[in-house]
């Protein structure tokens, strides 16, 4: 057996001082040598297994074919496939935000519900998310990894503005916008004087006028997702995930003028590149693109340089450059055989790649496939199933033993239905009859399909239940049958979503707040707002919303049903202030419901609750309280209390006027009687009549009355006082 062989991949390197800085050739060789490894490493380990999977997928020939006999194929591998995208992109499409942003502090929630409706915005309406979401599953499950890749696509354009009768002001000012570059200008001639100064009596000279003509360059900022394809894919062999991993990136064929376009100069790119394309001859393209095999070469580069094709890498790679003793992460954009040729150098902070893998291998970033579980059940399937194909074919159609010389042979050959053949003596054509055997591999098509459904997880279960199959089964043990069946579902897309969509979600968020340097005017939620990331927080953390877990989507409803009449009889019968549920919540499950249901904008039926809205809500169902019937009667009977007080006070003091009035005339009656009587005796009988005695008892009588009304009054005022107080209306008993 022939030794293998492997090519020497590391180039002469010359070895560097410590803490001196690395040269521009040493950094060529450096990212020479990572790039030879990891192409190795695609190229002869994963390429042949995902171009094998591809072609399992597309149903094509396994090789093993004979002529006359059954070449059908058995696509198990697309079957599998295409049974498990469906519930994919259910589980990653029907909710509204699939990735939410959850903050750090107490003060950045409106911060981060804002960034999440604009991140989703992107993905999904700027960057055809659901469509670059099925490239990635598809990926993932048929070719062991889907790659995202995301970065900012500066699109520059140019356009001519012309300008008339300008004065120098507005010269300046145009000159010096941003983007503004004058390339023609004309000076317009004064043809007289319009004005004079009137203490000179001299013309006045107008200010000169331009006609200009500028060349306007704006550059629009565009954030793009996108979903690799895997040969194009590059890493290094010993990586375990993106961040850490030596060399992580892109190669690629592209046209020497979009390299031209990017900024680099032609005669570089022409001396540089290597002009042997990549990607067209690559196995794992032409599996995937069959067309591509039948390409004509069209060799008109000689006459237009331009669209020559070059190799060209985007790499992430760390080395010591500045001989600090500490690997920094550079990207490097370089053309040339093994992408030698250095274009581009710049430290950046985060790898803008994430792997989606649907079956990963701890400690290791290429993990397999759904394909690879599948592969050898569709082989098997397809012999087995041609050969009972066969077995069917010799049965209806028997070969046919003849007598050399007593049969025509052309009419013995003829299979047309109702043919005539031809013999000299009967029996000289004879069926040699074969009986069908084919029903001896049924049993083992449905081994296989067991053994496939083990492996997957896609049996009859997930697809739609077969009444044959589980006649007679009660409801639990056919909950149980599809619960089964759809954990490995379940399981993969919990891997995909906190594996590639998380990290694919936190790279946008640091993308969005690191570039986009001005506010933008969006459509989030039906509402126009101006979106600012310049002050968010670019680590917040991410939360996958997926909907996953026990029970199928009925389940689900019926549970959130049940919450959902809950919640409304907790808020009818304690209030929207109760501690227990608010209307936030309530919402919650509503919108939650619609989303099951398959409806993302909940917010066309269910407007967005937000606390602010609620306490003011809630104020004003205080201040509009309608006021308790006990409440009203407390009152009512207050003021019938203090009415009959003052009734009572009113009687009371018509009372003490009448007694004060009847007691001053009384007692003036009694004053002049009894000076008349003074006098009458003083008359009669001479003698001296106590005129002032008589004055003090009169008097010492009218302080007693006074006191007697004072008392009265006190005891009226007390009773007023002791009067129940009812609260006022509206409030809180």
């Amino acid at each position: 057996m022939a030794k293998k062989t492997q090519r020497n991949l590391a180039p002469e390197v010359s070895r560097r001082k410590q803490g001196e800085a690395l040269t521009d050739i040493q950094k060529s060789s450096i990212v020479a040598l990572l790039v030879r490894d990891s192409e190795d490493f695609i190229d002869s380990m994963i390429a042949p297994e995902r171009e094998q999977a591809t072609r399992y997928f597309n149903g094509e020939p396994l090789g093993n074919e004979e002529d006359g006999r059954s070449q059908i194929i058995m696509t198990e591998v697309r079957d599998v496939v295409l049974a498990m995208m469906p519930s994919l992109l259910r589980v990653f499409l029907s909710t509204e935000n699939v990735v939410e942003y959850a903050p750090r502090r107490a003060d950045a929630v409106e911060q981060a519900e804002q960034s999440t409706d604009y991140v989703n915005y992107i993905f999904y309406n700027e960057n055809d998310g659901a469509q670059v979401l099925y490239s990635l599953f598809e990926d993932g499950l048929v070719r062991k990894t889907g790659i995202a890749k995301w970065y900012v696509n500066k699109i520059e354009t140019v356009s001519e503005e012309s300008y008339e009768h300008l004065d120098e002001e507005q010269l300046a000012f145009l000159e010096n916008e941003d983007g503004m570059e004058l390339i023609e200008l004309d000076q317009l001639l004064q043809e007289g004087f319009d004005e004079v100064d009137p203490q000179t009596g001299e013309p006045i000279m107008q200010p000169a006028t331009y006609n200009a003509k500028f060349k306007r360059t704006a550059v629009d900022k565009k954030f793009v997702v996108e979903a690799l394809p895997p040969e194009e894919f590059l890493i290094a062999r010993n990586a375990r995930c993106e961040d850490t991993a030596e060399l992580i990136g892109q190669r690629k064929d592209m046209l020497v003028s979009d390299l031209v376009a990017m900024g680099y100069e032609l005669d570089e790119v022409l001396l540089n590149g290597d002009p042997q394309p990549l990607m067209d001859l690559n196995q794992e393209s032409q599996a995937r693109n069959p067309a591509l095999q039948q390409r004509n070469n069209l060799d008109y580069t000689k006459l237009d340089p331009s669209m020559m094709t070059v190799r060209y890498y985007e790499l992430l790679v760390r080395m010591d450059a500045d001989g600090d003793g500490i690997a920094e992460l550079h990207k490097i954009c370089s053309i040339g055989q093994d992408g030698s040729y250095i274009l581009d150098d710049e430290i950046v902070s985060d790898v803008n790649f994430a792997i989606f893998c649907p079956s990963p291998i701890p400690h290791t970033a290429i993990g397999n496939s759904i394909a690879d579980q599948v592969m050898d059940i569709q082989r098997i399937k397809t012999n087995i199933v041609r050969n009972t194909l066969d077995s069917l074919s010799q049965t209806i159609h028997p070969r046919l033993g003849v007598v050399e010389g007593q049969v025509n042979l052309d009419d013995a050959m003829n299979t047309e239905m109702g043919g005539i053949i031809r013999m000299r003596n009967p029996g000289a054509v004879v069926p040699l009859a074969q009986p069908f055997v084919g029903q001896q591999s049924l049993p083992i098509l449905a081994y296989l399909d067991d053994t496939r459904a083990q492996r997957t997880g896609i049996s009859r279960a997930t697809q739609g239940l077969d009444a044959d199959v589980l006649q007679s089964t009660t409801k639990a043990a056919v909950t149980a049958t599809v619960s089964a069946a759809e954990a490995r579902l379940e399981m993969v897309a919990r891997l995909f979503a906190d594996g590639g969509m998380k990290r694919m979600f936190r790279g946008i968020l640091k993308m969005v707040t690191q570039n986009q340097d001005k506010p933008r005017t969006v459509r989030l939620r039906g509402k126009w707002v101006d979106v600012n990331p310049t002050g968010w927080d670019a680590d917040m953390d991410v939360v996958t919303n997926v909907g996953l877990g026990m029970g199928d989507k009925n389940d689900k409803i019926a549970v959130l049903m049940a919450t959902a009449m809950q919640q409304k009889e907790i808020l009818t019968t304690l209030g929207p202030t109760n501690p227990l549920v608010d209307l936030i919540q309530f919402r919650a499950t509503l919108a939650k419901i619609l989303e099951l249901n398959g409806f993302k904008d909940t917010e066309t039926y269910y407007k967005a609750v937000t606390p602010e809205a609620l306490q003011q809500m809630q104020q004003s169902m205080q201040q509009n309280q309608k006021p308790d019937p006990a409440q009203i009667l407390a009152q009512v009977e207050q003021q019938k209390t203090m009415a009959d007080i003052a009734i009572n006070r009113a009687k009371l003091s018509l009372q003490e006027r009448d007694m004060k009035l009847e007691d001053d005339r009384q007692r003036d009656q009694m004053e002049v009687d009894a000076y008349l009587r003074a006098f009458e005796i003083q008359a009669k009988y001479g003698a001296q009549v106590d005129m002032a005695g008589i004055q003090a008892r009169m008097d010492r009588q009218r302080l007693l009355v006074e006191t007697a009304i004072t008392v009265a009054d006190n005891n009226a005022n007390a009773q007023e006082t002791e009067a129940p107080t009812a609260p006022p209306a509206g409030g809180p008993m």
